[in-house]
């Protein structure tokens, strides 16, 4: 009832052990932390929380328009509902080193399990988008260094990603990846990567945890989990196709509304309001008040 009762602290320890027996742990993005107990129920292993599904939920593109505690807030939202560790994109760091270094001890009073510092220039934009520019290396060790001596629970992930590889390929990818592992990143976010091969090639040549970004309609085909296991992938994230999916039906029930005037033919795309309420425990609310929960709900009508 309410929130996770698994502590912080506990949800990073059992991520990094399950980081370290080498399967591939799935982190579906959550659009809000409803969408992150349901994750947990549906028996996935992470929720990832999306820089970019943040900047959608208040309406702005993903150019660094958020702010610490916007997201902060929301990651916190988030990670208290699920018992499942949460892994949060904390863009650039919201600023100079030290800024990063409170990144992420706001991070970790948020209940996060880990964050990914990324190498673009701020005002950043979308990694599967064209015109990107990275900082150079000095910068980007600067901002691993700065979130690594930040942090106070050293299971705290602190994961590097390289926005390097559509700027000046994969060798420069490969080369960034092994100075930012060398800086004390704990995992490393290879982003844009272009096919199977390229992964592959970023595991080969570092031995720390890597991560796939499996984003629809960009950069990198869409490939399957046992795919990216083969390769030696260890965490997979798919950032915002929760939110594509549902902005896409919500879209497509305002057509209906508009062309039929009712919602009768979309009842059987909804979720039921009985499998809502059990998603949101409600019935374990009258264990405070007895007054709450006292109704019965009809599962074989609407």
């Amino acid at each position: 009832m309410l929130y996770s009762t698994v502590p912080a602290h506990e949800k990073r320890r059992a991520f990094r052990e399950r980081l370290r027996s080498g399967e591939l742990l799935r982190f579906p993005g959550a659009f809000n932390p409803l969408s992150a107990r349901l994750i947990e129920r549906k028996g996935f292993e992470g929720v990832y929380i999306s820089g970019a599904v943040l900047s959608a939920d208040l309406g702005l593109p993903d150019i660094g328009l958020t702010t610490l505690p916007e997201v902060a807030g929301r990651g916190q939202q988030i990670a208290r509902m699920t018992d499942l560790p949460a892994l949060i994109d904390a863009d650039t760091g919201f600023g100079e080193p030290m800024n990063v270094a409170r990144t992420i001890q706001t991070l970790e009073d948020a209940g996060i399990a880990g964050a990914h510092i990324e190498d673009q220039v701020n005002p950043k934009r979308c990694g599967h988008l064209d015109g990107k520019s990275v900082v150079d290396e000095d910068t980007a060790i600067q901002r691993i260094r700065a979130a690594v001596d930040a942090r106070r629970d050293a299971n705290f992930l602190i994961m590097a990603r390289t926005d390097i590889r559509a700027v000046d390929g994969l060798d420069a990818a490969i080369d960034r990846a092994r100075a930012l592992v060398d800086a004390g990143a704990d995992a490393i976010f290879p982003e844009a990567m272009r096919d199977l091969s390229e992964f592959e090639a970023v595991r080969r040549a570092i031995d720390v945890p890597i991560l796939a970004n499996m984003t629809e309609f960009g950069k990198s085909d869409l490939f399957s989990v046992a795919q990216l296991r083969d390769v030696g992938v260890n965490i997979v994230i798919w950032p915002v196709s929760l939110l594509r999916i549902a902005m896409g039906a919500a879209s497509r029930a305002l057509d209906t509304l508009v062309d039929e005037g009712h919602l009768t033919s979309k009842l059987g795309e909804m979720q039921h309001r009985a499998d809502l309420y059990d998603l949101i425990d409600y019935e374990h609310y009258t264990h405070f008040d007895q007054d709450v929960f006292n109704f019965q709900i009809d599962t074989t009508g609407r």
